[in-house]
């Protein structure tokens, strides 16, 4: 156990020494001349309050770098996994493992390995002409650029160089489907490029750098978790503005986020359970009630999962506003799920 010595730290400029350790472990890194860098992770509360510590143990004195302190468990323990992931990139290793909500991540798989070596490898030329490709198909098929292809699957084909399609099924990402639809397209692209390495892939878990791939498998982790972050702290504002009668107008301007990303955020807070009926109402009050009543009619007869058929039969083919109505049909389900819900717990 440590002593309280070593988990004093600064608070608005006072020393506060008076916390309960509630979890403690002992980090250690190779040094450049065979010594070992020491350094300890603590989570600590007072009050209510957490905080979670990291103290580099040196001969000299030193203070804990404060990740975090707040009332909130779930942001503290994002943070926690967030840094354990960002040290045990830069080379510490636990006395005691399994922090990471899978466990420890060195050891991958086969699928990790080739995404590792094509993002450390991708031939610069031809994942650019690849993004041209898959910037020129998204824009004619009305489609975001990551659905047709995922800057991870490029840097891969770009680092591979397949010429058959039978090799591009190869990829990890590029299934037959994807395969049937741009196979073609990508060969005649890549068919220009000359490669130096072979296929099957299987020698890439030989060529890969041991040290280089634990470094880019916690890299996932620390960007996964720093993701999570963001989404919750992005969260915490949709609510807050939503609390505060605010509108789909002000959130895209506070968030600067696509509204169809915003009402689905906001989809997914309604089933978590958030009292978010104030906006839905503010939202609706300028939709008819008769068009209304017809969605719901809809939605109880096609079923409330998949919104197209809904659109179809409540709007017909409509495309000038198409986007609008689909948000309109969104909101107006949270509405229907909630009375359905309503009336099922009576």
């Amino acid at each position: 156990m440590a002593s309280v010595d070593m988990i004093r730290h600064s608070m608005n400029g006072k020393v506060c020494i008076a916390m309960e350790i509630v979890f403690l472990n002992t980090f250690e890194k190779a040094g450049a001349e065979h010594d070992v860098q020491t350094a300890q992770l603590s989570i600590c509360e007072r009050q209510g309050v957490w905080s979670v510590l990291w103290l580099e143990v040196k001969e000299e004195e030193e203070e804990p770098v404060t990740w975090f302190e707040g009332t909130s468990w779930e942001e503290m323990l994002m943070t926690f996994r967030h840094g354990v992931a960002r040290v045990m990139g830069q080379g510490y290793t636990p006395i005691i493992d399994g922090m990471l909500d899978d466990g420890r991540t060195a050891g991958g798989g086969f699928r990790s390995m080739l995404q590792c070596y094509g993002e450390m490898h991708y031939k610069e030329e031809l994942f650019q002409q690849l993004r041209e490709w898959r910037r020129t198909a998204a824009t004619a098929e009305k489609k975001s650029a990551y659905i047709i292809a995922t800057n991870r699957i490029l840097w891969m084909i770009s680092a591979f160089v397949p010429q058959t399609k039978e090799e591009l099924l190869q990829i990890p990402g590029w299934g037959a489907a994807k395969n049937e639809l741009y196979g073609e397209a990508v060969l005649a692209i890549t068919s220009a490029t000359e490669r130096n390495t072979t296929f099957p892939l299987e020698w890439v878990a030989n060529e890969l750098d041991a040290s280089s791939y634990t470094e880019w498998l916690f890299k996932q982790k620390e960007q996964k978790y720093q993701s999570l972050m963001e989404r919750h702290r992005e969260n915490k504002t949709i609510l807050s503005l939503l609390h505060r009668d605010g509108t789909l107008d002000l959130l895209e301007k506070e968030l600067s986020m696509p509204r169809r990303e915003l009402v689905m955020r906001i989809e997914q807070l309604d089933q978590e359970g958030y009292d978010i009926e104030p906006f839905l109402e503010r939202e609706l009050l300028v939709v008819p009630e008769e068009e209304k009543q017809r969605v719901r009619e809809s939605l109880a007869s096609l079923g409330d999962r998949y919104l197209k058929p809904v659109m179809q039969q409540v709007y017909g083919e409509e495309e000038v506003q198409a986007d609008k109505l689909y948000e309109r049909l969104r909101l107006i389900r949270m509405t229907y799920r909630r009375q359905q819900h309503a009336g099922a717990a009576i």
